[in-house]
């Protein structure tokens, strides 16, 4: 009896041991068939946008898109209401006037009157020194006779030299009458009228700011304000991605970028389309030392940083939307 217990004892451990080496065996060849389970790596859609602002204050006086719109170049995407700015370019449009109108009469000189009173006035002098010469003439024969005292020639001659100088006097009035503004005035009138074009220019480009265009092809994700809110100058009024120019993001800690590098292509799989894609990288930087880091060892020998690693499609990937998960198998 003790014999055969001894046997059945021997059984059930060589049993156990066979069993235990098969469990083994098949473990092994299935770790060596398999391997280890491919590290996931997330990551997530992102889309270029840029904020549609205004340079003037105004009030919000009609919305033109809403969230969820596509947009093109050029479409109007609000109207502001900004009365100040209008009451600008009045002011600006009549002073641009008014320069313009003090240079036509530095351009055009004196008017055709008062060309005809200098020239009549000249004649008058003209006249006066032609009749003062002959009576400076004969008193001046008269005194070598000794006919008429010194006092006399006296008057004649400063009647004479008045005469003159009231002629010339005549002829610089007929001559700046003829000839206009000088040519210094001239330039400062022109210049005037240039800095008065300028401030017209200046208030226009403020107005065109008062309507809204969207200056890429765009979907509208966010408005900010309502119709009839105040809006500040540079204030944000709405927000637009650029669904053209799409990248994925990803987290990567440094142990995991030995083949990684700026250029080489991905193979990642978008889950919400369930399709795979090819993505490039295009750039690496490090998050800096507030990121994520783990420590390699217990000891901390060294830490291990995150670096932030852009990746863009090779093509157009239909149907995707930026906040979408992005994974890489490693």
């Amino acid at each position: 009896m003790a014999d055969k217990a001894k046997e059945q004892h021997n059984n059930i451990l060589l049993a156990v041991a066979g069993f235990s080496a098969v469990v083994v065996i098949v473990a092994l060849i299935g770790f060596l068939a398999l391997g280890r389970d491919p590290e996931v790596i997330q990551g997530e859609m992102e889309v270029e946008e840029y904020r549609v602002s205004s340079k003037v204050p105004g009030r919000i006086l009609e919305l033109r898109v809403k969230e969820g719109d596509l947009v093109k170049a050029g479409d109007t995407l609000a109207i502001i209401e900004a009365p100040d700015v209008e009451a600008k370019m009045l002011q600006a449009q009549s002073a641009a006037e008014a320069a313009q109108a003090m240079e036509m009469m530095a351009q055009n000189g004196a008017r055709k009157e008062q060309i005809q009173a200098a020239a009549q006035l000249l004649e008058q002098a003209k006249a006066g020194l032609e009749i003062a010469e002959k009576s400076f003439n004969r008193m001046k024969v008269l005194f070598n006779e000794e006919v008429v005292s010194a006092q006399k020639f006296d008057e004649a001659e400063a009647m004479y030299k008045s005469a003159q100088a009231q002629m010339k006097a005549a002829q610089s009035q007929y001559d700046m009458a003829v000839n206009g503004a000088r040519i210094e005035e001239r330039r400062a009138a022109t210049a005037t009228v240039g800095q008065a074009r300028g401030a017209v220019d200046e208030v226009t480009s403020y107005i065109r700011e008062t309507v809204q265009v969207a200056q890429m092809d765009g979907e509208v994700t966010d408005v900010y304000p309502k119709v009839g809110e105040l809006v500040g100058t540079g204030t944000p009024i709405m927000s637009i991605a650029v669904m053209d120019d799409q990248w994925a993001t990803f987290n990567i800690r440094e142990d995991h970028l030995k083949d990684i590098t700026v250029g080489t292509e991905l193979t990642v799989r978008i889950p919400a389309l369930d399709k795979e894609t090819t993505m490039k990288v295009t750039s690496m930087k490090d998050k800096g030392s507030f990121a994520v880091w783990k420590a390699t060892k217990a000891s901390g020998q060294y830490d291990q940083k995150t670096f932030e690693v852009k990746a863009r499609p090779t093509s157009a990937v239909e149907d995707v939307r930026p906040g979408m998960s992005v994974i890489l198998k490693k």
